[in-house]
């Protein structure tokens, strides 16, 4: 019968000294208690001290026992491969803090935007640009970089938000008057007084244009707002390491410790998880988080498709600049690598991708200057005469404020028409030229009827070189068509636009450096806005320019003053022959 006390007495001392909250523990009663004096068995006194000892062995084991409340159970990971596994697992949560990535996934949007090795130097590029308006009165409208890298994000979402300043701003607020639109020749013309627009009215439209630019990567089905923890969500020691260097973003892992997201199926949502959270988007991490939002918007396992090469980053080496990917997915929705129109048929079932539908805002590039590539009709006119403007290493921004430069007159509009035919069999890759089998379908598509010995001229080569054939159309009778101009004046056009570099950082290249050392400052690139006159004048064939410039140049509408930098070289790819005028010093692309 003792035996079986004892027993229990220890399983006891050993369930107490286990317990994570115990209850007293249980002792034995004194001698003088039990009534059992000094007539106690020397056995009996021998397990009554066994016992006792060990029931102050438990309590001391408990009372070392931490009073902190269990860990919370870890949030299970939400995937984010594709659109539709996202919109059929996530859902709106309104201000909770939103889902995290799986650690498979984390690795693969890190690798996907910077590769399997990244420098530190591009890290603190990407990791150091908030969207953010000049405080600049002159460039107030404009968002500032400071460093180089993600401009192409900027860029983009600087045409947009130019859009919403210029042509809608009742969608931005009735307190905009200063860039709201006037009538002019039966036009809308936006005004130019860019300095008195209010703080609230650019932040709206900012807010506007990164809901539009989502909602397009997520197939105008759903938006994806990315976030950072917020640091009063953090440990003790997370907090520290705030404080002292910022949130960390060095590796996939430090990806999916501190990003957050939330997937918002209708726009007034996603705008008011957008206007919330500005101020995290104007933060030092706003260019990256922007463009990890609008990733996840597209899809991981989308955007990996939607590219020709998906093995290489996004963030391309060594300079940390943004690809083509990046701008044409935030310009079309897609993040394609091209920027012809369409797909191009390379045999075999192979493709390259570009441009599937005209966008809001457009792009032009020098490269297109120095024939490395072929910009699209779909990119090359927009819906509304802005331009994201690419040189070899920096992503500016080109607009007007009158909706009719891109208007075409009757030679213009012949032009586009057999030029989009041309282009859809052109399997060059931009080289503008076609087969003869495929001529004869632009000529049957387009109507154009050469007399029998001209087709036999062109076809002669056995391709045809658009330069070539538009000569041809521009000699060609219009009952047969062409579009010959008897006056010589056809396509003249006079208008003015604006360019946007809103690059600004230390200057330290020869005299600048100089100039740093003996003044003990280092003189700053600002962000500029230049105001650029530009002419187009007719389109004449050759032989009609030679015979007719000594007498028609007084008619030509060529500034007397023409000007050159690399900027209009990419203006001329939009309007042929353009010459340009503008006071200062030139527009700088780079």
């Amino acid at each position: 019968m003792a035996d079986h006390q004892d027993d229990e007495d220890l399983e006891l001392a050993l369930k107490m000294s286990m317990q994570y909250n115990p209850p007293e523990p249980k002792r034995s009663k004194p001698i003088e208690e039990t009534g059992s004096g000094s007539g106690e068995s020397p056995e009996a006194k021998t397990r009554r001290l066994q016992r006792e000892l060990m029931a102050a062995a438990a309590e001391k084991r408990m009372l070392s026992f931490p009073k902190s409340p269990p860990p919370p159970p870890q949030p299970k990971p939400r995937a984010l491969a594709s659109p539709i596994t996202v919109a059929n697992s996530c859902k709106e949560i309104g201000s909770g803090g939103g889902l995290e990535l799986s650690p498979e996934e984390s690795n693969q949007l890190f690798t996907m935007v910077f590769g399997n090795e990244v420098s530190r130097s591009i890290l603190a590029q990407w990791t150091n640009q908030g969207i953010r308006f000049s405080p600049d009165p002159e460039t107030t409208i404009g968002l500032v970089q400071h460093e180089g890298g993600p401009c192409g994000v900027l860029a983009a979402l600087q045409a947009f938000v130019l859009k919403y300043l210029l042509y809608f701003p009742d969608d931005i607020g009735k307190d905009s008057p200063s860039l709201g639109l006037r009538t002019s020749k039966n036009h809308y013309v936006a005004s130019d007084s860019f300095s008195s627009v209010p703080e609230e009215v650019k932040t709206r439209a900012l807010v506007r244009s990164m809901c539009e630019i989502l909602f397009m990567c997520g197939n105008n089905n759903r938006a994806v707002v990315a976030s950072f923890l917020n640091p009063e969500d953090l440990n003790t020691n997370q907090k520290d390491e705030v404080m002292a260097a910022g949130l960390p973003i060095e590796s996939a892992s430090d990806l999916q410790k501190s990003l957050r997201f939330e997937t918002f199926t209708t726009q007034s949502s996603a705008l008011n998880k957008i206007e919330g959270t500005i101020t995290a988007f104007q933060s030092r991490m706003g260019a990256l988080l922007f463009l990890i939002s609008a990733l996840l918007s597209r899809g991981l396992d989308t955007v990996q498709n939607d590219r020709d090469d998906p093995n290489l980053p996004l963030v391309t080496a060594p300079f940390g600049h943004a690809s083509q990917e990046i701008v044409n997915l935030l310009l079309c929705g897609e993040a394609v690598p091209n920027v012809f129109d369409g797909r191009m048929d390379l045999g075999g079932g192979m493709f390259l991708k570009g441009i599937p539908k005209n966008v809001e805002v457009g792009f032009l590039t020098l490269l297109e200057s120095l024939n490395f590539c072929k910009v699209g009709q779909n990119l090359k006119s927009p819906k509304w005469p802005i331009w994201v403007v690419g040189s070899e290493s920096h992503y500016t921004v080109l607009f007007a404020l009158d909706p009719s430069v891109q208007e075409e007159n009757e030679l213009e509009l012949r032009e586009s028409q057999i030029r989009r035919a041309f282009d859809a069999r052109d399997q060059s890759g931009g080289g503008g030229f076609i087969s003869v089998e495929a001529f004869q379908q632009v000529v049957q598509e387009t109507n154009i009827r050469l007399p029998t010995e001209k087709m036999n001229e062109i076809c002669a080569m056995g391709f045809i070189v658009w330069s070539e054939l538009w000569q041809v159309i521009l000699e060609l009778d219009r009952n047969l068509g062409g579009i010959k101009d008897s006056s010589g004046m056809m396509g003249k056009k006079v208008f003015d636009v604006y360019h946007f570099n809103g690059i600004a950082k230390s200057d330290i290249n020869g005299g600048g450096q100089a100039m740093a050392v003996e003044g003990g400052t280092v003189p700053m690139q600002r962000p500029r806005l230049t105001r650029l006159n530009v002419s187009v004048p007719p389109k004449w064939t050759p032989e009609e320019y030679m015979a007719s410039s000594s007498e028609k140049d007084s008619e030509v509408n060529q500034p007397k003053t023409a000007q050159h930098a690399p900027l209009v070289d990419c203006i001329r790819t939009r309007w042929s022959r353009a010459t340009c005028s503008w006071a200062g010093d030139p527009p700088s692309i780079v």
